[in-house]
């Protein structure tokens, strides 16, 4: 991690050793427990990192002096003398989150205490597999980062959700900019000069409805994304789970029809060829050739300017096509999500995406399908919930990812 503020140096253990690594490590392990706990205070971190008093308040001078903890002031005694109680200073650096989907970027900057403080939504950007569109992506996060007025070195990581195929440890994604054999990470970090972490778009969503949209009780989740592909984000025991590689989540993926429908990956059958944005587009695009209308294309040159937002606005406004096609998505989705069901058994499954914000026209369907298909004493462990965050989802995940890497 290059940084030119010794403040961050917490964070630097790669170019450690002996005291420094030792004394570094255990002001990490300091800023974890508060932002695990909450206020602190020295004695309680004292015995919970089995660390001595003078050394903790030490350490503690130290990072208050690096403008990363500060003192929150005395905790309330019934007698004795009152200890002081420490917290992450918000202001102390901040972590970006660029949420890359088909048509547009969602960004979003999180400070040291996890508060969202700037967000932006549809900026206007065109995902396509090209050095070109590499090259735009990095100055459109640019761009961002210059509009916020924070200053770069303040900025500690970044986490860009993409769709595809994800290996997380090497920093490569596998469907998009995989050009060369130096890591989509490194060529990113280089050109924009701040540390950056690959995720799964639909992983990434998981996180941030797991933050801030689920009940601190539920720790088994699973969140599917409904947008163009369909993906997976899956919560066990309240961690992410990524798989070996980190390409866990691929339901858009298991061959559930048997139809001759040449899928994305190269594969006939899946899921995504019946139930995906993708093969809403495609269905619609034949239905309109076969003479029937839609209100949709008043304001579209031809069937193939249309975009998935485009038919769920159309539903929205009782397009009887758009209405059709819905439905006929989510009772094709309904037997993929019972197959989620009756595997990891959550107590929680959120949909959310494009294809969600459609509301009860894929929800009803989706539902009976998923009644069907799936385990009755399974399914009664399950509540079913559509996401209220919406692109924001992203975004906070992304923030979040750059987070906890950093932080962890």
């Amino acid at each position: 991690m290059k940084k030119n503020n010794s403040n961050f140096d917490v964070f630097l253990l790669g170019d450690a050793s002996g005291v420094v690594y030792k004394n570094r490590t255990q002001k990490k392990a300091m800023i974890r427990y508060i932002d695990q706990h909450g206020l602190s205070t020295i004695t309680e971190m004292s015995h919970d990192l089995k660390a001595s008093v003078p050394k903790m308040t030490s350490l503690i001078n130290e990072l208050i002096a690096a403008g990363l903890i500060q003192d929150q002031g005395k905790l309330d005694s019934t007698g004795g003398r009152r200890a002081s109680v420490y917290g992450l200073v918000s202001g102390a650096c901040f972590f970006l989150g660029v949420d890359v989907k088909q048509y547009h970027i969602n960004f979003g900057l999180m400070d040291f205490n996890r508060n969202m403080v700037i967000e932006k939504q549809k900026v206007p950007f065109l995902l396509e597999n090209d050095p070109e569109c590499l090259q735009r992506l990095i100055r459109t996060i640019e761009e961002f980062i210059d509009s916020t007025g924070v200053q770069r070195q303040l900025i500690l990581g970044m986490g860009i959700n993409l769709k595809g195929r994800i290996n997380l440890k090497a920093g490569h994604n596998f469907n998009y900019f995989h050009f060369h054999d130096e890591p989509l990470t490194d060529t990113i970090q280089k050109k924009i000069g701040i540390p950056a972490f690959l995720e799964n778009d639909s992983r990434a969503m998981a996180l941030g409805e797991y933050y801030n949209g689920v009940d601190a009780n539920e720790k088994h989740i699973v969140f599917v994304n409904l947008d163009y592909g369909i993906g997976t984000g899956i919560i066990i025991d309240g961690n992410l789970y990524i798989g070996k590689s980190g390409f866990s989540g691929e339901i858009g993926h298991i061959p559930l029809y048997d139809n001759e429908l040449l899928c994305h990956c190269g594969k006939k059958g899946c899921l995504e060829t019946e139930a995906s944005g993708y093969a809403l587009l495609r269905k619609f695009k034949e239905r309109i050739k076969k003479g029937e209308s839609s209100s949709v294309l008043r304001d579209k040159k031809s069937p193939e300017d249309v975009t998935l937002a485009d038919i769920v606005s159309g539903a929205q406004a009782e397009d009887t096509l758009c209405i059709e096609l819905l439905a006929e998505a989510g009772e094709k989705l309904g037997k993929g999500l019972a197959v989620l069901i009756n595997i990891f058994n959550p107590e929680l499954m959120i949909i959310g995406g494009v294809m969600a914000e459609s509301g009860d026209y894929i929800r009803l369907p989706a539902r009976s399908t998923l009644n069907k298909y799936s385990l009755g004493l399974v399914n009664n462990d399950t509540v079913l919930k559509f996401s209220t965050m919406g692109e924001k989802a992203g975004a906070i995940g992304g923030c979040l990812n750059a987070r906890n890497k950093i932080i962890n």
